[in-house]
């Protein structure tokens, strides 16, 4: 007589894994390509999604895009979004300035080479979204409000949770369901040196990543699976030491962010470490096994500049990058889902 079916394995014989998307901007179509690549594998089914900023985005459009027709849609669906959010230039522009894109990165260029500071570097710490006033409009609105909600907020599916930051309290909100509106997705992705803050039932929210990139609790549900696979797109660690403002600016924001996710890897493993050593019995916790997909050589080599000003060559290279890194995953890691972790969680979090 067969067992009984584990969280992470199906009558099918379907491996379960939840994912887990980190955001960091342009940066996230690394995350377009390994989620396409790992839609070629029929045997790996995903429970459940956690997603931040363009964590967020890849996690809605990958959801609506299965609900709708399956592997093949949701292929289609994140080539549009990226294709989409490829069309809207540079960030910090409002919509009817975009037609002059072309120019201010001529100009952009030529100062670089002429002046000992970036004007980008200038514009970041001078910038405020607030300056445009009531003029301001958010350039990811139409690319947001251009998906499926009835797909996104569907009960079928893998489990969908959006993480952005209450900006009063500091704290974490997660929506889920019928709760995932544009606003949602809009608020998770809201840089606050960009962006104004996205008003929610009366609370001010700002990107995600500063509580949660992304979150890992709300995948600790009891039906979920134990396999946690994050994709991340924060380097870790950094060998150049940032010295324009620009620069210094994304390394204290990768640092904020990848502190988080940290934290709650150190609760994983601390967690792990108790049922092995007897002190917590199997089953009061749940022993997360924690699997990941990154390429922190190629984002050290990417500039700050490039998760605000996106081109479709860009994207396309780290779509081309994310597939590879997901390869890379499935040849030599993804045999540990439902056995045993693909992360040493020790070496992760060792101390200097």
């Amino acid at each position: 007589m067969d067992g009984p079916v584990t969280p992470a394995e199906t009558p099918t014989g379907k491996r379960r894994v939840n994912l887990a998307l980190q955001g960091g901007g342009a940066h996230g179509a690394f995350t377009w390509g390994v989620l396409d690549r790992l839609l070629d594998e029929d045997d790996i089914e995903i429970a459940a999604i956690s997603g931040t900023s363009a964590g967020a985005l890849n996690g809605a459009a990958l959801k609506a895009g299965l609900i709708a027709g399956g592997r093949g849609a949701a292929k289609k669906r994140l080539d549009r979004l990226w294709t989409q959010v490829g069309a809207v230039g540079d960030f910090r522009l409002l919509p009817w300035l975009q037609p002059f894109l072309p120019a201010v990165r001529l100009w952009q260029e030529a100062a670089e080479t002429l002046m000992p500071v970036s004007p980008q570097s200038l514009t970041a710490a001078l910038y405020s979204p607030y300056s445009w006033g009531t003029g301001w409009q958010n350039p990811l609105e139409p690319v947001v409000r251009d998906l499926d909600f009835a797909k996104v907020c569907a009960g079928d599916g893998p489990r969908l949770f959006v993480s952005a930051t209450n900006v009063r309290t500091g704290k974490i909100k997660v929506f889920e369901g019928s709760a995932i509106t544009p606003e949602a997705l809009m608020a998770s992705a809201c840089v606050p040196t960009v962006f104004q803050a996205v008003e929610i039932g009366g609370e001010a929210y700002w990107d995600g990543g500063y509580a949660g990139n992304p979150a890992l609790f709300p995948l600790y549900e009891p039906e979920l699976p134990e396999d946690v696979l994050v994709v991340s797109i924060n380097p870790m660690r950094r060998e150049a030491v940032p010295e324009t403002p620009l620069d210094i600016q994304n390394r204290i924001n990768e640092i904020s962010f990848n502190a988080s996710l940290l934290g709650e890897l150190r609760a994983i493993n601390f967690v792990r470490r108790l049922i092995a050593e007897g002190r917590m019995d199997k089953g009061v916790m749940k022993e997360v096994r924690v699997h990941m997909i990154a390429d922190d050589g190629l984002m050290n080599d990417l500039s700050a500049s490039t998760k605000l000003a996106p081109s479709p060559q860009l994207l396309d290279r780290l779509k081309q990058a994310g597939r590879a890194a997901a390869d890379r995953f499935l040849a030599e890691d993804a045999r540990h889902i439902g056995q045993e972790p693909g992360v040493n969680l020790q070496g992760l979090l060792a101390r200097e």
